[in-house]
């Protein structure tokens, strides 16, 4: 993620281990001048908290420095995070210099993994979980078996439905999906998916429920986010 312009380029890099985020930011001065109080400040929107705040530093002119800030992911919702660079010029007055960064967002990805429960224990959560996210299907695939193989790929999801239900040539499917993130949250789906006899076009739903709203909404997003990649490739 880069920002230039006439002072300062900087690129940032973000590792992550599990509940924490660590930001490396490169910052290379690009002008003869010495900058004074350069600063990375940053700032989050969702269920993230940021653990350490880069202290100030004074960098020469043509130089550069590494500075890394630790960010505390506490769910899946989705997370946001915002950054300035600001400075002052060795010599010149007034206000101090800022460079805003790009936001980065969080991919929920990193956070959830298949799972599996029984029957009974997808009945139980189902009926117990207050929030739901409807995604309606579109897509170019024409394979109904196809179609939810990407489904799994793109949401990490496990399908509890066994194989041999999902055989045949009925022009109809269905099928349940179960996650589960790191912090032990609990993640449905229940798949409807049609085929047009005449045209082969998938239509159908995609029912997420999940204990939390973040979880739900940010498992849409994603789904939504996939479908319009695969249609615009």
């Amino acid at each position: 993620r880069r920002v230039r312009e006439a002072v300062v380029s900087t690129q940032s890099t973000g590792n992550v281990n599990q509940y924490d985020i660590v930001l490396d930011v490169l910052v290379v001065n690009q002008t003869p001048d010495t900058l004074q109080n350069l600063t990375l400040e940053l700032a989050t929107l969702g269920d993230l908290k940021l653990v350490d705040k880069p202290s100030p530093i004074t960098l020469a002119g043509n130089d550069f420095c590494n500075t890394k800030a630790q960010v505390k992911v506490a769910s899946t919702e989705t997370g946001i995070i915002f950054g300035n660079i600001v400075y002052d010029v060795t010599g010149v007055s007034g206000d101090r210099s800022c460079v805003v960064l790009n936001d980065i967002h969080i991919d929920i990805m990193d956070y959830i993994v298949p799972g599996h429960c029984t029957d009974a224990e997808f009945r139980k959560m189902w009926a117990e979980f207050e929030w739901e996210n409807k995604v309606a299907i579109q897509t170019n695939v024409t394979d109904m078996t196809a179609y939810l193989a990407h489904l799994l790929q793109c949401t990490n999801m496990a399908c509890l439905t066994p194989t041999q239900a999902l055989s045949g040539d009925c022009g109809f499917l269905a099928a349940n999906l179960y996650a589960k993130s790191v912090f032990g949250e609990d993640a449905l789906a229940n798949v409807s998916v049609e085929q047009d006899a005449t045209s082969g076009v998938l239509s159908g739903h995609i029912r997420i429920r999940a204990k939390s709203q973040g979880m739900a909404l940010s498992l849409g997003d994603k789904i939504t986010m996939s479908q319009k990649k695969e249609q615009g490739a």
